[in-house]
């Protein structure tokens, strides 16, 4: 019998895994209320401070909001003196604050932006550690629950780094994804971020035709780079996915920018696409009355934890123990990436499944959220030392 299948039937463990499937109304509730709270990347305030509210009502211990946004709560372990375990989940979406949030439910599905990305997430980390309470399951070493800002798009991860120049590399994290369930995360995808802008000398498309246009300009930009030959393994990508510039449909013109993603599961072979992207920018820079500017902002780092490592077999065995049909493990961007490209033990876990993530009619599937939770539940206490001392 493994650690995972003792936990499971553990006196005081066993009944938090019904209870998630006894409280799955509650847990739903709690994730409509939380996706009801616009949180848009650098605004999510408002989110944070209920979140935060929810923490001192559980009388967690520690309570605070960082400077940033980041809310922290502890739950005090039962006693030991090693680093503590970190369950974060991210508190921002993609989506603007004007946004209409109206849900919709048929069947097993909820359907409403930012639902399970990553409003399931932030109501799964409630539900933990309310379950832990009360049916006191609590662990020799602490746990610290964190709600961070900063996930999405241009936040670069920024919450996340906070939290780990706040515990540092001993800590253990746990990042939840409200989708995803039997999805284990413990590769980290390396992705660098650019605005390339344009500036051109512009005029009317008529008196002035054949003056440098910005866009002109940059489509070409664009077109050499859709050119790039990129590996499947270890799988890269690219992607442009903000186009803006020009005045009018008559006009030649002056200004034009795009976004650029890159991306690689291999920090060289990122670094070399990113090579070839600068020369092809470099080629147009100061030509024919044309200036382009190439500017980072962003750059998640990629990173890895050894296939051997305890947190992994701990989360393939919780996956078995709750029932899981498939497992699949692999890489993307997360919050993990952070205390993985400092050599932390850190995986990411979905809670339950999701479909049209990023899109206003995004949707939950909660059919698998109590297995999901019960995964998490059961990764939280291994890492925590739970029943080592029993």
């Amino acid at each position: 019998m493994t650690q995972i299948n003792k936990l499971a039937r553990h006196p005081r463990v066993a009944p938090v895994l019904k209870h998630f499937y006894e409280e799955l109304e509650s847990a739903l509730e709690l994730t409509i209320e939380i996706q009801q709270i616009a949180a848009p990347t650098f605004a999510e305030k408002v989110r944070a401070e209920h979140v935060m509210r929810r923490f001192e009502q559980m009388a967690l211990a520690d309570v605070s909001m960082d400077h940033i946004g980041n809310v922290y709560g502890r739950l005090p372990g039962s006693g030991s003196d090693r680093a503590p375990v970190i369950v974060s989940a991210h508190t921002d979406t993609v989506f603007p604050a004007d946004t209409d949030l109206s849900i919709k439910r048929e069947g097993n599905r909820i359907w409403g932006p930012g639902m399970a990305d990553n409003s399931a997430g932030v109501a799964g980390l409630i539900h933990l550690i309310e379950a832990m309470q009360t049916h006191g399951a609590i662990p020799p070493r602490d746990i610290w629950a964190v709600a961070n800002v900063g996930e999405e798009g241009l936040g670069d991860l920024k919450g996340m780094r906070a939290v780990y120049e706040r515990f540092g590399q001993k800590a253990t994290y746990i990042v939840l994804e409200g989708g995803s369930f039997g999805h284990l995360i413990h590769q980290g995808i390396g992705v660098h971020r650019f605005k390339v802008s344009v500036s051109a000398a512009g005029g009317h498309s008529w008196a002035d035709f054949g003056q440098s246009s910005a866009i002109h300009t940059l489509g070409s930009i664009i077109h050499q780079i859709s050119q790039i030959q990129v590996p499947k393994s270890p799988k890269t990508s690219f992607n442009v996915g903000v186009i803006e510039g020009g005045t009018s449909i008559n006009t030649i013109a002056r200004n034009a920018s795009f976004l650029l993603d890159l991306r690689s599961t291999e920090v060289a072979t990122l670094k070399k696409l990113q090579k070839k992207v600068e020369t092809i920018v470099s080629r147009y820079h100061d030509q024919n009355q044309v200036l382009v500017n190439w500017e980072q902002i962003g750059n998640r780092p990629a990173g890895t934890l050894d296939q051997n490592h305890p947190l992994i077999q701990w989360s393939v065995e919780a996956l078995r123990t709750v029932g899981a049909r498939k497992i699949e493990e692999g890489a993307s961007s997360t919050d993990a990436n952070i205390p993985l490209a400092h050599g932390a033990a850190a995986v990411c876990l979905g809670i339950a499944n999701s479909g049209n993530v990023h899109r206003t009619d995004e949707y939950l599937d909660y059919s698998n959220f109590p297995k999901g939770m019960g995964q998490v539940l059961l990764v939280t206490l291994a890492a925590a030392d739970f029943g080592q001392f029993d």
